[in-house]
């Protein structure tokens, strides 16, 4: 149990599997099966997953206020509690990362190892400017520029660019279909979120995954991280800012050789 006090569980949550436990936080503007749905059949084979949806995510009621990254953590370490598991691994995508980050300064005691893809410890000037814009098309309601905006910013170029029209579309559908009511607090909290000072703190392994044709978060974020958790290590991935649609088999290598190392056991 986590010597902080933890709330009550109150976000909708998904467990799956056996085994050592992990923990999920998903990506803004997603939910759990959006972010982790192409590789959660494969991290449960091997792991018990623990996830949640944030607010205006999944089955959890969208938020009347601003969302903080320790609520979210805290969250996340609650559901952890209500299914059972005192320690586990954490995988955090996107703003997941930050959520992922700030639970394991404020439970170090219940975190063995860390994974990290295509985040970021605070705003740069670009991504300061896309969660802005991406808040601001959320907010009006507008679907379909909500989508050719995350498309455009979300998928590498080579993935963009290589689909046919008719592919694009329906790319297109299904980001509109899937945009989380309470992206526009999501976007907001990407806009804030700042974990800068957690970071060498962290001493348990620790794997980022960069992200190398990534426009909202770039690599120089993502080896920020590496660079300032000690003895963390650094793999790169050569997609946008969506491995689980462009390269989910190697999404899913990295994050389960890297576990199977440095958590094969509680």
């Amino acid at each position: 149990m986590s010597a902080r006090h933890l709330p009550e569980p109150t976000f909708a949550r998904t467990r799956l599997g056996s085994g050592p436990g992990l923990l999920l936080a998903h990506g803004a503007g997603s939910s759990l099966i959006n972010t982790y749905g192409p590789i959660l059949d494969q991290l449960a084979a091997r792991h018990t997953v623990v996830g949640i949806d944030y607010p205006g995510s999944g089955d959890t009621p969208r938020s009347t206020t601003p969302l903080s990254v320790d609520d979210l953590a805290d969250q996340l370490v609650a559901a952890a509690d209500a299914e059972g598991l005192d320690r586990f691994a954490l995988s955090g995508f996107s703003l997941g990362g930050p959520v992922a980050i700030r639970a394991a300064t404020r439970h170090p005691e219940r975190v063995t190892a860390l994974v990290l893809t295509a985040t970021f410890p605070h705003r740069s000037n670009r991504l300061a400017l896309a969660s802005s814009v991406w808040r601001k098309i959320a907010t009006s309601g507008d679907q379909q520029m909500l989508a050719e905006f995350l498309v455009m910013m979300s998928l590498g170029t080579q993935a963009l660019e290589s689909m046919p029209a008719e592919q694009l579309q329906q790319t297109l559908g299904f980001a509109a279909a899937t945009a989380a009511d309470g992206t526009p607090e999501h976007a907001d909290l990407v806009g804030r979120a700042d974990v800068r000072e957690d970071l060498a703190g962290i001493t348990v392994p620790t794997l980022v995954i960069s992200t190398t044709d990534d426009w909202f978060t770039s690599t120089a974020l993502h080896r920020q991280i590496a660079e300032t958790i000690p003895g963390a290590e650094l793999a790169e991935l050569a997609t946008g800012h969506l491995p689980m649609v462009e390269r989910p088999e190697g999404w899913l290598r990295l994050i389960t050789d890297f576990l199977a190392k440095h958590h094969p056991s509680v």
